[in-house]
């Protein structure tokens, strides 16, 4: 069908160009009809490559969404852990804290000393999540490749080139995801250091026991929800740059304006292509 139609344009190329109608507006008015019968024809295929090559970006969002619940899942864990290790206020530390300046010199250091050594157990816990969000992404875009490559309506080359900057993407942004948390993770570690530093101690007045507990705890909480709104970002980001990788391989839904070209005053040639397109 498409064969026969361009055999209709060929006095619109070239040296023929004079051969064209004296009646410019009938022959648009028959190139429409045309191109409205050539859509009505391509409708069912387009629409068909559209939602299958849509419901496989789907499927590679879907893939992707577990790696990212895990990321949430071990942050919420790890600092509940956090949390358990650090809590000041006890019948116990709060004897210490208030019992003398000795004592809460040494259960101030003690704490100090738990938060180095849990906020990097923490680090060594998560990099394995974090490095598995990044494999994953390489293996589940490749399957991607191959689900997409038979109906998508591009060329090999064209769809090569979209998946392998989809896949570069979503893999720097994973890998900021991972060192957004890592950088988190260290400066929650500074803050509370400095909560424990006992100030106050040095001075010959302990540190209020309730006070600090409550600074603790609102540490740890800014660092969850931090942590969070970044892991949010990036899911958020996976579903912007799988629109538009589907708007850049998917043809456009029947009834869009580029299957309705409107030729105007064009020329010869810019109309041909525009027809041939």
């Amino acid at each position: 069908n498409m064969n026969k139609f361009l055999e209709k344009l060929g006095p619109l190329s070239g040296s023929e160009a004079s051969r064209l109608p004296r009646d410019p507006v009938g022959m648009r008015q028959q190139l429409q009809e045309e191109l409205e019968e050539v859509r009505a024809r391509l409708q069912p295929y387009m629409a068909e490559a559209h939602e299958l090559v849509g419901w496989n970006l789907e499927g590679l969002r879907q893939q992707l969404k577990p790696y990212t619940m895990n990321l949430m899942e071990q942050v919420a864990l790890r600092m509940q852990e956090l949390q358990e290790k650090l809590r000041v206020v006890g019948e116990d530390t709060k004897a210490q804290l208030l019992g003398g300046v000795g004592e809460a010199r040494a259960l101030l250091q003690e704490l100090q000393s738990s938060v180095v050594h849990h906020t990097g157990r923490f680090k060594e816990l998560f990099h394995p999540y974090a490095e598995s969000l990044v494999s994953g992404i390489g293996h589940h875009v490749q399957e991607l490749h191959r689900s997409v490559a038979p109906h998508a309506p591009v060329s090999p080359a064209r769809l090569s080139r979209c998946v392998q900057v989809l896949s570069r993407k979503l893999t720097l942004k994973a890998k900021a995801l991972h060192a957004g948390i890592q950088q988190n993770l260290d400066q929650l570690r500074e803050e509370l250091s400095r909560a424990f530093a006992g100030t106050g101690v040095e001075q010959g007045a302990g540190p209020d026991p309730e006070m600090l507990s409550e600074e603790v705890r609102q540490r740890l909480q800014a660092f969850r929800q931090d942590t969070y709104l970044q892991i949010a970002a990036f899911t958020r980001a996976i579903d912007q740059e799988t629109e538009e990788v589907q708007q850049q391989l998917a043809p456009p839904p029947p009834g869009h304006s580029a299957f309705a070209p409107e030729f105007g005053q064009m020329d010869s040639d810019k109309a041909l292509s525009k027809l041939q397109a």
